[in-house]
């Protein structure tokens, strides 16, 4: 039988309250009021019929911060009638967890369902984690973990396998004018009888400024409000709020990753604009530059190659102007860098080849060195033949000993790099043919 939705005026309004900051005031009461999260929760959903059913499964909820996630959690518990408990695996260890399951446990025998919301859940080791799976299988805890990493990479097989994974989105910047223009509207739990007076463009100018995260944006317009001159929230008061502010940047988590790898690939893919893009976003963020340069190179070395390995030069060199000249004014070398790279002929060709001879080399074991090659400092060695009938290749016509055989004997001929037809390594592509094919034809015993 379907549950009713939750009344929002079965809570009443206290004194208490009216202290709260204006995002937990304005914390949605319905599903309705939650903004910004249609895919998922919108009418007809799968979620959302479940749900409204009263048929509340456990789940990771994976998403931004100011998403939503704690909300949702609450108001889980109540479309399901179920007792709400909250831990922070930022602030509590297995104890707290220990004890939050024994509590779930006594109201699980009295035949009262219960919600535990587990916030950063992927701050718990396996151990912790491990902790909630017999609960979870019994039936003990509706289990509601949330999470801004990939549960993929900070959760254990065990736990995903009995939860779903519920991906929220970034809030858009219009469905935060639209939670804004409701707490301004709302008398009770709002700013409605404080009667401010602001523009639209300044309303979604604090939306642009939260970075997809609605409890940011409350939290600026609360403090717009408090220095606010008669009520009036003008472009002087919004430049004094918004002043310094921040965008969204874990220097070890998902996004910072994310914002590397579109680095990476859009050099790759030679979009400059892009390129230059990411890689500002990232100083923006507070990426460690010296990070940033490392990958640079890697980049050069990788993706550009020897089809211009001016790439190279200019990568390592914009690293050495940074360190000398520091932040911000060092910032613009590791951007001119990840411009170039970008405009830059692009092979893989040593990567590749360097990669297949690694691997040859571990199916093949140790080869030995052609003796014309080994080294010959003894007579015993000069004896045993070391070194003997080496070519020196200045002193040989043409300046190749074409007929000396220089890889192990069982890898005689073996084209190993594979130049392309982009960039300089066009010209190597070229020369290496010729050399090629007259080695080819000494080995056959022909003219070079």
């Amino acid at each position: 039988m379907p549950r009713s939705k939750p009344d929002k005026n079965s809570q009443l309004f206290s004194e208490s309250d009216a202290l709260k900051p204006l995002a937990e005031r304005m914390r949605p009461r319905t599903l309705d009021e939650i903004v910004g999260q249609a895919r998922l929760l919108g009418t007809g959903t799968p979620l959302r019929r479940s749900i409204e059913a009263g048929h509340v499964h456990s789940m990771i909820l994976w998403g931004p911060p100011g998403c939503g996630k704690t909300t949702l959690a609450l108001l889980l518990s109540k479309y399901a009638n179920a007792e709400f408990r909250a831990i922070s695996a930022v602030l509590s260890g297995i104890a707290e967890v220990r004890a939050a399951l024994a509590e779930a446990e006594v109201r699980f025998a009295q035949g009262q369902r219960s919600v535990l919301f587990v916030d950063e859940v992927h701050r718990f080791n396996k151990a912790q984690q491990d902790a909630f799976l017999p609960h979870i299988e019994r039936g003990i805890i509706i289990f509601v973990g949330a999470t801004t990493e990939n549960p993929s990479f900070e959760l254990n097989s065990a736990l995903l396998s009995r939860c779903r994974v519920h991906v929220m989105d970034t809030v858009s910047p219009e469905a935060i004018v639209e939670a804004l223009q409701r707490a301004l509207r709302d008398g009770e739990r709002g700013l409605g009888k404080s009667n401010l007076r602001i523009a639209d463009d300044a309303l979604a100018l604090i939306a642009q400024a939260a970075d997809g995260d609605v409890r940011r944006a409350l939290t600026l317009l609360e403090i717009a409000a408090d220095v606010s001159h008669d009520g009036v929230i003008d472009e002087a008061t919004l430049s004094q709020v918004l002043a310094d502010r921040t965008r969204r940047f874990d220097k070890g988590g998902e996004q910072f990753y994310d914002q590397i790898s579109a680095l990476h690939k859009s050099v790759r893919s030679s979009d400059a604009d892009a390129a230059l893009y990411w890689c500002t976003r990232m100083l923006d963020g507070g990426v460690d530059p010296a990070y940033l340069a490392r990958r640079l190179v890697r980049m050069a070395i990788e993706d550009v190659g020897l089809a211009d390995p001016r790439a190279l030069t200019l990568a390592l060199e914009a690293w050495d102007t940074f360190d000398r000249l520091g932040s911000p004014e060092g910032e613009l070398a590791l951007a001119e860098a990840a411009i170039y790279l970008a405009i830059a002929a692009k092979s893989n060709a040593a990567y590749a080849a360097f990669g297949e001879v690694k691997g040859l080399i571990a199916q093949t074991g140790t080869l030995d060195v052609p003796m014309q090659l080994r080294n010959a400092p003894t007579k015993l060695m000069k004896g045993l033949g070391y070194g003997k009938n080496y070519q020196y290749d200045p002193d040989v016509e043409g300046g190749i000993a074409l007929d000396q055989q220089c890889l192990p004997d069982v890898l005689a001929g073996r084209e190993l790099y594979r130049p392309t037809e982009r960039g300089l390594e066009a010209k190597i592509a070229e020369k290496l043919k010729s050399i090629r094919s007259a080695r080819a034809s000494a080995r056959k015993g022909g003219s070079a």
